[in-house]
Parts: C-alpha cells; sequence; structure tokens
C-alpha cells in the first residue's frame, strides 16, 4: 500500500521506495487530490489550486497530463515491473478523486491522531497520540508546492501543527517528562520566533528542569522581538508566567492548547456565569451578546426532516463533544436553504444563549464579490463588543481573536450563502460549545471530509409541503375549497419554495379564485422559454414574469432599475436616485414589490432582493430598456452616493482640505441626503459601506473614474476611524488606478500618501515609505507645500515608529516650514504640536512647552476640539517631564474635559493614565487611583489591551502604597485620524 506524505515535501512511498514526483506542479496536482483523499475534487477547484488567479486557456489539458504521469507513477510500483496496480486514480463526473485510505496520508493521520487526543481517557493515552501526531512532520507542509492555495493552506497547517505541539508539550509535562521537550521546541522557537504559547511551552519546560534562568531569558527575547517587530508587549497569559517564575510562585503545567475538555455544560436556557468579575471588581465586563439573526420567515411550512436533523446535531453540541458541530446544508438556489436555517435558528435561541451571529456570505451574488473572511470575521468581532481599534488587521490574526471569544461561549453562528469551504473556514469556532450552520449552493464536500460537517442537502418540497405553504399563506379554508388548482399550482411553480411565495402573493393582492391563478400561471408559462430543463429551477422565470407581469408601470420600471444595483442593498433615497422619482413615490413602489414577494425589506427603509430576483430583474433591464437610459440611472445612482459620502465625510472632519478633484453638480433626478450631525454622518457610513465599496468597484469598471476616486477619498474618515484598513486599502488602490488613467497628478499625489498612511496602520513600513516617496515626488513636481508638509508628518510618524527620534524631529520641522510657507494655519497647529512631542521624546521638554502652546492657541482660534485636547495633552506630557506635576495634571484635566465630549474613548483612557502618573508623582495617591480606576473601566469595557498596566498600577498602588512613578508615553496627540488632518503624524 503507498503511503502519501503532505507534512513536508509531497512524496509517495511503496515498499519503502520513494516514488519519482515529477515536477513542481505535478506535485501541485497530486497534493490539491490529497488533502480531499477520497473525495472528488471539481475541474473548477483543482485548476484555482494548482494555478490559482493565473490559471493558463489549456489549464486542464495540463492537469491531464499531469494526472496521467502520476497514474502511471502509482501503477507502476518499484520492484514490481510489469505487473501494474489498481488504479487508485479515477474521474468521475466533475472531477477526480483518489481513491486511498485517508490512514495512508501523513496529513489525515496526522488530524485523526489529534481528535482522539482530545477525548483520551488518560494523560499516557494523550500523550502516545500526540507523540505520534507531531512525528508525523518532516518540515514545511506542501513544501516546493508553489501558487496561493498551497501558501493558505501550508498557512494554516502550521497552525494545527503548532497548536498539537503546544498541547504535546502540556501533556508531556503532565507526565512529567520534560527532557523529551526541549530539543523540539527550541527548534521550532527559532522558526516561528514570534509564536507565545510556544515560547510559553519552552518556558515551562525549561522551568520543569530546574532551568528558570533560561525560562527567564527566552521571555526577555520574545519580549525584544515583539516589541522590535509589532510594538507590542507579551500577552497577559505570557506576562503571569513569567512573573510567577520571578517570585517563585508555582507554575502551571500549560494548557492543551485545544484539547482541554470542555467546562459542564449549562442545563438549555440557563445562563453560563460570567468567567471574570464585573468593572468594578477591576476586570474585564463580560461581552455583549450578539442577536443578529434576520426576521423568521411568515408562512414557513414543511421541512420537518431537516428541522428534526438539525435539532439532533443542536442535541450533539449541548452535549459537549471535543468538536464545533458543523451543518452543511445544500441545495439549489431558491430551494429555501436560508428560510430553512433562519427559522430553525429562531426555534432553538434558547439553546445558545451567549448569542447568535449571522452572515450573507453572498457567495453566489450576481452583483458583486462573496464576502472575504476578513470582512466578516471585521463584523463578527463587533458583535462581539471588540472596539474597532483593537480588531487586528491580518485575517488569521482576527480568526484567533474570534476563536478565543467564542471558547467556552455557547453561540450559534449562521455562515448564508456560502461559496465553498475555503470562504468558511476562517470562520470556525475552535471549541466545541458553539455550533455552525453553513448554507451553500456547493456541496462543500472537503468540509464535510476536513472538519466532519454534517451534511443536509435540500430537495424539492413534497406535493404535500408545497400545499403546506400555500395554506401557512393563503389560508387552510381557502386552499382546501379549491384542491385541484392548488395542486396545478404546486407544480406550475415546480415545488421551488421562492416561487411557491411569489404565487401566492399574487393570490392574496388579487383575492382571485385559485383557478384562474392557475390558469393564468399556466399560459404565462407556455409562452416563455425556461432557464433549463433539466434543473429544478426550470419554471421560475414562468413564475417570475408572470409576478413581474401584474405590477404596475411604475413599479415594474423599478425592479428593472434595481436589477443594475450592485450593492447587498439599497435605501429608499438611493432607489429614488435611481428610477428619478421623489423619495415618498419610490417608497410606495417598493413596498408595491414588498407586497408581490419580489423584494425583500429586511431592515426599515432598506431593500434587498433574492439572487433569482437580481438576476431576473437585471435581465429585463437589459432586455427592456436602452443601454443609454441604464447608464443614465446608474449616474444618477452614483452621483446619490457620491455628493451624500462628500457632505458625510466633510460632517466627520470639518478640517479636511478641500477634496483634490471638486464635485460636479448631481445629475438631473440625482436626489443626495445631507446629513445633519456627526452621529447621523456615521451612521450613514456605516449603513451604506458595503454598497459604497461596490458603487467605488463599479465605477472604476465603467469608465466613471472621476466617481471612484472621489468615493474613496470620501470614504476614508470613515473606514480609517472604523478600522477597516483592507477595505480602505483596496479603496484607495482603485482609486489610483483610477488617477492614472485620468493622469491627475494631485489625485494620484493624494491616492499614494493615502496608501502610505494605511500601510502605517496595517504595520507595513516598507510599502508606506515607498508610497511617501512617490508621494513627496508628485507634490514637489505640482508645487504643493501643504501635500509636501503632509508627507513629512508622515515620515515623521514612521520614523517616531522605528524609534529614530532625530529623524521624526526633523521631518517634523519640515512640514513646519511646508506649512510656515503655504499659510496653512491648521497644518502649522498640528505640526507644532509634533515638534512638541517629539522634543519631549529627545529630553527636550523646556523647548517643546513652547511649541505645544503655539499650538494650543492656534487650534483654539481654530475651534479643533480634537487638535486642542491633543495639544493639552502634549502639554501635559512636557510638565510631567519637567517634574512639573500640577501643572501636568491641569493640562490632562484640559484635554479629558474636549476628549469626552467627543467620544474618543480609548484616547481619554490614555489620558487619564497620564494623569494618574502626574498625581503619584505628585504625592497624591487617592487622586492617582481614581484617575487610573477611571481609565480602567473604559479600557475594559473597549476589552483594550492597556488594561493590564494600567490595573497592575493600581495593585502596586494598593499593596506598597507608594510606587515608582511609570515614565510617560507619548500623549493621545499621535494617534490622529487619516485625512490631512494627521499632518504633524497620525497614528
Amino acid at each position: 500500500m503507498a503511503e502519501y506524505r503532505l507534512l513536508g515535501p509531497v512524496q509517495t512511498w511503496a515498499q519503502g521506495h520513494l516514488l519519482e514526483g515529477g515536477q513542481p506542479r505535478q506535485r501541485a496536482v497530486l497534493a490539491a487530490l490529497l488533502v480531499d483523499a477520497g473525495q472528488v475534487v471539481g475541474w473548477d477547484t483543482l485548476v484555482h489550486r494548482v494555478w490559482g488567479q493565473m490559471a493558463p486557456a489549456d489549464a486542464r489539458g495540463s492537469a491531464r497530463a499531469h494526472i496521467s504521469r502520476i497514474r502511471r507513477t502509482l501503477r507502476e510500483p518499484p520492484g514490481r515491473a510489469g505487473a501494474a496496480a489498481a488504479d487508485p486514480l479515477v474521474h468521475e463526473y466533475g472531477g477526480y478523486v483518489l481513491k486511498v485510505d485517508p490512514e495512508c496520508v501523513d496529513l489525515h493521520r496526522f488530524r485523526r491522531l489529534v481528535h482522539r487526543a482530545r477525548g483520551a481517557g488518560c494523560d499516557q493515552d494523550r500523550v502516545a497520540l500526540l507523540r505520534k501526531a507531531v512525528a508525523l512532520w518532516r518540515g514545511e507542509a506542501l513544501a516546493g508546492i508553489p501558487g496561493d492555495w498551497a501558501a493558505r493552506t501550508r498557512e494554516g497547517l502550521a497552525k494545527e501543527r503548532l497548536d498539537a505541539v503546544v498541547a504535546w508539550a502540556g501533556a508531556e509535562l503532565a507526565v512529567h517528562n520534560p527532557a523529551a521537550l526541549v530539543g523540539p521546541l527550541t527548534d521550532l522557537t527559532g522558526q516561528y520566533p514570534l509564536v507565545e504559547p510556544l515560547t510559553a511551552a519552552l518556558m515551562r519546560t525549561l522551568h520543569a528542569l530546574g532551568h528558570t534562568a533560561s525560562a527567564i531569558e527566552e521571555y526577555a527575547g520574545l519580549r525584544d522581538r515583539l516589541a522590535d517587530e509589532l510594538g507590542i508587549d507579551p500577552g497577559h497569559e505570557l506576562q503571569s508566567l513569567h512573573l510567577a517564575m520571578l517570585r517563585g510562585d508555582p507554575v502551571p503545567l500549560g494548557a492543551t492548547a485545544g484539547l482541554r475538555r470542555a467546562a459542564p455544560t449549562p442545563a438549555v436556557g440557563e445562563r453560563r456565569p460570567a468567567p471574570w468579575p464585573a468593572v468594578g471588581e477591576g476586570r474585564p465586563a463580560p461581552a455583549p451578546l450578539p442577536a443578529q439573526l434576520p426576521a423568521d420567515l411568515h408562512g414557513f411550512a414543511g421541512r420537518e426532516a431537516a428541522l428534526a436533523h438539525l435539532d439532533a446535531l443542536a442535541g450533539e453540541a449541548a452535549a459537549a463533544p471535543t468538536a464545533v458541530t458543523i451543518s452543511a446544508v445544500s441545495g439549489t438556489a431558491g430551494i429555501g436553504k436560508t428560510a430553512l436555517a433562519v427559522h430553525w435558528a429562531h426555534r432553538v435561541t434558547d439553546r445558545f444563549p451567549d448569542g447568535q451571529l449571522y452572515v450573507n456570505l453572498r457567495g453566489f451574488d450576481p452583483g458583486g464579490a462573496p464576502m472575504s473572511p476578513a470582512e466578516v470575521l471585521r463584523g463578527f468581532l463587533d458583535a462581539l463588543g471588540v472596539p474597532a481599534g483593537q480588531i487586528p488587521a491580518g485575517t488569521d490574526d482576527r480568526a484567533a481573536l474570534y476563536r478565543s471569544l467564542l471558547a467556552g461561549r455557547r453561540v450559534l453562528v449562521l455562515l448564508d450563502n456560502a461559496r465553498d469551504a475555503e470562504q468558511v473556514r476562517p470562520l470556525l469556532p475552535g471549541t466545541p460549545l458553539s455550533m455552525v450552520v453553513v448554507t451553500s449552493r456547493d456541496r462543500l464536500t472537503s468540509l464535510v471530509t476536513a472538519y466532519g460537517a454534517r451534511p443536509l442537502a435540500l430537495d424539492l418540497l413534497s406535493p404535500q409541503e408545497g400545499r403546506q405553504l400555500l395554506a401557512h399563506r393563503l389560508g387552510a379554508a381557502r386552499v382546501a375549497a379549491e384542491p385541484e388548482p392548488v395542486e396545478q399550482i404546486v407544480a406550475a411553480c415546480a415545488r421551488l419554495p421562492l416561487a411557491l411565495a411569489i404565487a401566492a402573493a399574487r393570490a392574496q393582492q388579487t383575492n382571485f379564485p385559485l383557478a384562474t391563478i392557475a390558469a393564468e400561471l399556466d399560459d404565462t408559462r407556455g409562452r416563455l422559454d425556461v432557464l433549463d430543463a433539466g434543473e429544478p429551477n426550470s419554471q421560475v422565470r414562468a413564475v417570475l414574469s408572470w409576478s413581474y407581469a401584474t405590477l404596475t408601470q411604475g413599479a415594474a420600471r423599478l425592479f428593472r432599475l434595481l436589477g443594475l444595483h450592485l450593492g447587498p442593498d439599497i435605501s429608499a433615497s438611493a432607489a429614488a436616485s435611481l428610477c428619478c422619482r421623489p423619495v415618498p413615490e419610490t417608497r410606495r413602489l417598493c413596498a408595491e414589490l414588498v407586497r408581490a414577494s419580489l423584494l425583500a425589506e429586511p431592515a426599515p427603509g432598506r431593500y434587498a432582493f433574492h439572487d433569482l430576483l437580481r438576476a431576473y430583474a437585471a435581465e429585463q433591464a437589459y432586455a427592456s430598456q436602452s443601454h443609454a437610459e441604464s447608464r443614465a440611472a446608474l449616474t444618477r445612482l452614483l452621483d446619490h452616493h457620491m455628493h451624500t459620502a462628500h457632505t458625510a465625510a466633510r460632517v466627520v472632519d470639518p478640517h479636511r482640505d478641500p477634496i483634490p478633484i471638486p464635485l460636479t453638480t448631481p445629475v438631473p433626478g440625482a436626489a443626495p441626503q445631507a446629513p445633519a450631525d456627526h452621529q447621523q454622518a456615521m451612521a450613514w457610513f456605516a449603513s451604506e459601506h458595503q454598497v459604497l465599496l461596490a458603487a467605488l468597484r463599479h465605477a472604476a469598471e465603467s469608465g466613471h473614474d472621476t466617481h471612484a476616486w472621489q468615493l474613496a477619498w470620501a470614504l476614508d474618515p470613515y473606514l480609517d476611524r472604523r478600522g477597516h484598513w483592507h477595505d480602505r486599502a483596496a479603496a484607495w488602490h482603485t482609486a489610483l488606478r483610477a488617477a492614472y488613467r485620468l493622469d491627475n497628478l494631485p489625485a494620484q499625489a493624494e491616492a499614494h500618501r493615502s496608501l502610505a498612511h494605511n500601510n502605517l496602520r496595517l504595520d507595513q513600513p516598507a510599502s508606506a515609505e515607498a508610497h511617501l516617496v512617490q508621494a513627496l515626488l508628485l507634490y514637489a513636481r505640482l508645487g504643493d507645500l501643504t501635500g509636501q508638509a503632509f508627507v513629512h508628518g508622515l515620515l515623521a510618524h514612521l520614523r517616531e515608529r522605528q524609534s529614530c527620534y532625530c529623524q521624526a524631529l526633523d521631518h517634523a520641522r519640515q512640514a513646519l516650514t511646508r506649512y510656515r510657507a503655504a499659510r496653512h494655519d491648521w497644518g502649522q497647529a498640528t505640526a507644532r504640536t509634533a515638534v512638541g512631542r517629539y522634543y519631549t521624546l529627545l529630553g527636550e521638554p523646556a523647548i517643546a512647552l513652547r511649541y505645544c502652546q503655539d499650538a494650543l492657541v492656534l487650534l483654539q482660534q481654530l475651534g479643533d476640539r480634537y487638535g486642542t485636547a491633543a495639544a493639552w495633552a502634549s502639554l501635559g506630557h512636557a510638565h510631567h517631564h519637567l517634574d512639573h506635576h500640577a501643572e501636568a495634571a491641569d493640562c490632562y484635566g484640559q484635554a479629558l474635559a474636549l476628549l469626552g465630549d467627543l467620544g474618543y474613548r480609548a484616547y481619554e483612557a490614555e489620558t487619564l493614565t497620564h494623569l494618574g502618573d502626574a498625581h503619584q508623582a505628585a504625592g497624591d495617591l487617592d487622586a492617582a487611583r481614581a484617575a487610573w480606576q477611571r481609565a480602567l473601566e473604559i479600557l475594559t469595557g473597549l476589552s483594550h489591551g492597556d488594561a493590564e498596566p494600567v490595573r497592575t498600577r493600581i495593585s502596586e498602588l494598593a499593596g506598597a502604597g507608594h510606587a515608582r512613578p511609570p515614565r510617560p508615553r507619548p500623549s493621545p496627540g499621535q494617534h490622529r485620524s487619516a485625512g490631512r488632518r494627521s499632518a504633524a503624524g497620525p497614528g
């Protein structure tokens, strides 16, 4: 029997001989089949895994050639010339399947051993299983395999390996065998120098061997690496471990990284006790309970077997197994997957007392791209109470934080309309108490194979269920009175729930006899083409066209035009611009479409299509109206979004410089909104976030380059303040390409500068510097002193992050010089604040005072409340370094009075911390404790990483009555927002 290896270089072994692997692409084909051993890998999946987006035109032909060579190798094992083995590589409909026992593949054997270790009854068994699992690794997984898919898979497998190694270390320590760990853990920490659980395992091992000093050195090394490369401190667990070793306290052996037994499960409906005390006790506050389920479907009927299947799975989740319970609900479009999942989820909310998360992944949305896992995780972390500033930038880091927040909690996660398993994998919880329901048109085979998801394939409704659906919507008496027409309607609608719902809506609106409805439907169906006679939705176009034909002229036109809209939903005011009608009239037309079940209203005033309805509406638009009419409608919609976004951006950031590409007057028929205040503007951006991104992409693709650039500019302050930095990067990359097509130098410079600022947010200093150099060249070519000043402000911030304070000061001074030459008052003020900050950091606080005082006067005159608060805080920073503790406390107090009103909670907490430091240095310990306690309450409410240092300050104050005053950190002035406001050095 052959043995296949993926946990290292991809290899095949037979009778102790290594078989010829061939070229890297051939090994990539083999790996793409082995990860789903025993399952059909479709052509599209195979090509995507091997070539990704760069697939050649003859990719299938190339794949067939590689498969032939693999098949020949497997048929002729060494030492058995002429005696061909059975062919394990078989072509089946839609792709290929490698029919081998997964036990013959080291990856699947590794996962099985880890899974068995989770349920092991004793430490010795757990150790034996994990030893075997860890020993299967021979280096980097899929080594030598090219392509994005291999890279992503390699990264995910590396995390699985590290989890298993940390679990193995905990198991070995539990049986008092630390000597077996030193070598492997030392090697792995060398390969992964920033992985904290790995260093923690090594520290525990060294401590168990009596080498505590070496363990403390390991901590110091990790702390320095984290500070240098990421600018962060070790996490709370590692800090606690380090402190225990320093104090000589007992050191826990460590967890088995995901292999721990679940905590006792509460009964159904019982609330799980919070794992920490309340805020007033100095511990984090319990996370909010998300409740994101859409409204249940009125008139849901049938699907009793499917509901029972899901109930049984929920029972398994309640029994606290060792792996998360996943249901993979699949079926064709319109079959009722979402309706089933949402209806069932509402029935069982009491079984998931820690909340319900929901997202429409838009996997098959004809109007745009599927949601990325990073986008989804961002929304889930928002719902779980993570402050925007604390949400990591990378997908993997977001996924890790998401899994941590769900650990030990009973949450239902409903992932609707998934494209494929790869879109879903990062969204799976890591612990067993939660349950996941995924709906998709794809069968999600690899999710079933790799994660044990339970498949549930939905078929058409039975005739009886079709009758039940009509009875729920029309009333049992009406259905019973006309049994034969009911049968005809059910048959004409192909027993598809979507089509039946539309037919029922028609019957409700007209109150016609059901015989009339059946006859109309039969006549319409006979005159129309069908989508595909072999598919269950073959009659859907007939049903949709029949309902569409009954609409008033205005509603039919709006329905067609809505098919052109590319966002996930649309507001009533945007729809009014699209159809060039007043908002009240548009609302009435939308209500008509909702009554006809041709449009949904998931939230008051916002409307959305089912995928089939969107496709049909677009089809009607292209068939019934001219290209000029469609383009004019989209231009009105783009103008609506652009002008509203520009107004909202000016409300959010009133001191921002004017837009470099000025707006023109909206085209006739476009009716932009005008948010009145900061709260309204941010709420509008939040509701239109995804719509605006889709509009931006469409504008660039359809030749509206000016709109594309302007939308990126208008979205910028919202995306930055809410931490949507990946969306911000995508928006500005699109805008940059548009600016070059427009040959607009100011727009090019602004795009480069914004990308640089965003790269600093994403901790990509090299890329940031490259964009800054390009922006500086463009601003110099234009003679734009203000633009040059802004770039120097960003360069100052970049050098500050690199601890090059002298260079930071030099760039800040250059920014100030150029702002002064340009007579840019606001820029001069913020640049002076930055210069003062860098003088303080360089040990010259007396000089810093002069700059900060001048900045304060200017900012007060300009009415910039946040800039004024930053200047007050920088003044306090300088006074603290001069031992002017009373003056420092007064300055911090002035800053707090402004920050509290503005709602910058994190900066408010930081300033309170500095205020406490100043009170402590002055000997007023009660005032210090009060300031720190207020800061701690804010930080714990935000789940902010700075909470622990503040908690330590309070503990030291309580324990010793006095503690050494900590060195003050830079003031909140370094955390400025994105636009030209942050010229002196944004955070």
